[in-house]
């Protein structure tokens, strides 16, 4: 059984920086970050293959880095340059032989 548990939310001013992790226990192939935003549907911010092949929502590009450690099991969403718009609950998913894992969630709030 896969289990995540994500850390690193918080408040920050705009422009500041925030690094979520998450850390896995299991066996997983992909991983994502995803955002349910006050309001809105959750939505895919980034995604990492097993192969360390990266992709990004266009309204992060350039401002969020995904990366994942294996020794340590754990994904990171480094979040540069937040906007209040980046204001949201952060979830860590991960995906093995078809199936979804979810993480409960971090908030991360941003001030403007």
């Amino acid at each position: 059984q896969v289990q995540l548990v994500e850390s690193g939310g918080g408040l920050v001013q705009a422009g500041g920086s925030l690094r979520l992790s998450c850390a896995v226990s299991g066996m997983i192939d992909a991983m994502a970050w995803y955002r349910r935003a006050p309001g809105k549907q959750r939505v895919p911010v980034a995604t990492i293959t097993s192969s360390g092949v990266t992709n990004y929502a266009q309204f992060v590009k350039g401002r969020f880095t995904i990366s994942r450690d294996e020794a340590k099991n754990t994904g990171y969403l480094q979040m540069d340059n937040l906007r209040p718009e980046d204001t949201a609950v952060y979830y860590c998913a991960a995906f093995y032989r078809a199936v979804d894992y979810w993480g409960q969630g971090t908030q991360v709030t941003v001030s403007s």
